[in-house]
């Protein structure tokens, strides 16, 4: 029996009737074109039951603490059945990317049984051109971006003949017992919150120079003269100087409100699109930024897009919340989130997209800057200290309420970017690995999330949104694709042809010129409109025309 930590419980506590707590993803394979009989269902299931041994999440389940007094514990599920977990799914003829992408957000908007372990499978035939996809929802509580990919790349692993399975199903405790385990918990929690009050205020004090924050630290470890003090410096340590002064930056303080900062539905829409890494990076060696750099700008372009055909830009720039992996290497517990944020500038007031890589560039110079005053694992170890009975209440409460249509946001969206694999994988030494997109979650508040990860020599776009708030997150999807083209363009940078097989989901008017529709004219109509406004400090009407152009970018991947 093993209990989540306080951040793994956090990703359940927020979940309501319409916010949801689990991660997923969608991977598309090219089935054998010799083996007319391949199997797609049959090959992952026999594939993922030889890999049970080494993904210990996938035959655990919670047992929940009486009354939400302590965070819920891991058991090995006694009655675990690997069919129960894994589903078999087509795509009828014809049925083409807008279906695949309806029956996700479909899967997506379910919450799932917490009397099971924390994950399903969907294993899908008929994808567009002949692919096939598998579709994996896990629980946010059990692993972060980093652990996700090395799920994937575990399950996809040759088999390992030395691989030993010492899995054991635990008997449920009983309530007494896990109501004891509580009481010896609470006893431990004051002390505990003392020490890590004490770490953080000592590690603001070294990183920002600051004597006021590290002398305060220096007289809790001080605490009573004699033989109590020496007990209290024993336990927290002993005080320490320092020689210098320094103010540390303040932290950012929220985002303009959009149409997708509001409070959340539980119907999702979802979209998923590609482009070839090496363009990212072209543009990336031209101006001396990062590949993070590039695909935030990527994004804030497009954003900018999408917001002005609605009439929508606000005047301040949006603020993006970028998760940061905190995994050292060294952790004993692999399958657990280690993972905090930074809050970003999203230059959306900018209209050329020079300046909006360099405001990028810069934005987030600072944001690492802020998210280095504060020990990012003495954040994690506070959420330990929250009673899960109290996070739950007040999440519900909040959505109740509709907290999140009377205040302004602390970030507009979630941008996420995670480096995939970069070796290519195969599923059982036959299919080929083509994509993994990404697929996470949204709250009330933040109705748009946009997680991007590499995988060899693509870069796969998942954009997941309330469908009531972003109804229309297709065209924002594609506006990410052509925004890369625009900004090569602007930055003089000649992008190389996409390779001969293509990049999978490029943006739809790419794939097909599809006759003009009602939307369509109505969308150049707002575009129109939206150009010709003074949309911010620093984008005027005339640039805005040079950042929204009438006729849609030629296919970029």
């Amino acid at each position: 029996m093993k209990q989540l930590t306080g951040l793994d419980a956090s990703f359940l506590n927020i979940e309501t009737d319409t916010a949801f707590g689990h991660v997923s993803s969608l991977s598309v394979y090219s089935p054998p074109a010799d083996d007319p009989d391949f199997d797609p269902h049959a090959v992952f299931r026999a594939q993922l039951e030889s890999k049970l041994p080494a993904l210990e999440p996938f035959r655990r389940r919670l047992v929940e603490v009486p009354f939400g007094l302590d965070r819920p514990y891991w058991i090995n599920d006694p009655d675990f059945d690997i069919d129960m977990h894994i589903n078999h799914v087509a795509i009828p003829d014809g049925g083409g990317q807008d279906y695949v992408e309806e029956l996700i957000a479909r899967l997506i908007a379910k919450r799932m049984d917490r009397s099971r372990p924390l994950w399903e499978v969907y294993v899908i035939e008929g994808l567009p051109g002949g692919d096939f996809g598998i579709f994996t929802k896990v629980h946010h509580s059990t692993i972060d971006g980093a652990a996700g990919a090395e799920m994937l790349a575990t399950i996809l692993a040759p088999s390992d003949p030395d691989l030993v399975d010492d899995w054991k199903p635990e008997e449920e405790p009983s309530q007494s017992d896990l109501l004891a385990k509580t009481a010896v918990e609470l006893a431990r929690s004051p002390a505990k919150a003392l020490r890590l009050q004490v770490k953080a205020l000592s590690e603001l004090g070294r990183v920002t120079e600051t004597r006021g924050f590290d002398e305060l630290a220096n007289q809790i470890r001080r605490g009573l003269p004699g033989p109590a003090g020496a007990v209290v410096r024993r336990f927290l340590g002993d005080p320490k100087p320092v020689d210098q002064d320094k103010p540390p930056l303040l932290p950012a303080l929220g985002g303009p409100r959009t149409p997708f900062n509001a409070t959340i539905t539980g119907d999702r829409i979802f979209a998923y699109r590609s482009a070839p890494l090496d363009h990212i990076k072209q543009i990336k060696v031209a101006t001396g930024a990062t590949v993070n750099d590039v695909v935030m700008a990527v994004c804030s372009g497009a954003i900018r897009r999408y917001l002005l055909e609605h009439d929508a830009l606000p005047d301040r720039n949006l603020i993006a919340m970028v998760p940061v992996s905190i995994r050292t290497g060294e952790e004993t517990e692999k399958w657990s989130n280690r993972v905090s944020a930074i809050f970003a500038d999203l230059p959306t007031t900018m209209a050329e997209p020079a300046e909006r890589l360099a405001s990028v560039h810069q934005s987030m110079v600072d944001a690492k800057g802020q998210f280095d005053l504060m020990p990012a694992d003495a954040l994690t170890e506070m959420s330990d200290l929250a009673p899960p009975a109290l996070a739950t209440r007040a999440a519900r409460l909040a959505t109740r309420v509709r907290f999140a249509d009377r205040t302004n946001p602390p970030a507009n969206l979630v941008v996420s970017n995670v480096p995939g694999p970069r070796t290519p994988l195969e599923l059982d030494g036959q299919a080929q690995l083509k994509h993994y997109y990404p697929i996470s979650t949204i709250v009330d508040g933040q109705g748009l999330n946009v997680t991007v990860q590499s995988y060899v020599d693509v870069l796969d776009f998942g954009l997941v949104a309330c469908r009531s708030l972003v109804p229309d997150v297709g065209n924002l999807a594609d506006y990410m694709i052509e925004e890369i083209q625009l900004m090569a363009d602007a930055l003089g940078v000649t992008l190389s042809p996409a390779p001969a097989n293509g990049s999978g989901a490029t943006s739809k008017s790419a794939q097909k010129k599809a006759p003009k529709s009602t939307q369509t004219k109505a969308r150049k109509k707002s575009s129109k409109k939206a150009a010709g406004k003074k949309a911010s400090g620093n984008a005027s009407g005339k640039a805005a025309k040079k950042s929204a152009p009438k006729k849609r970018a030629k296919k970029t991947g």
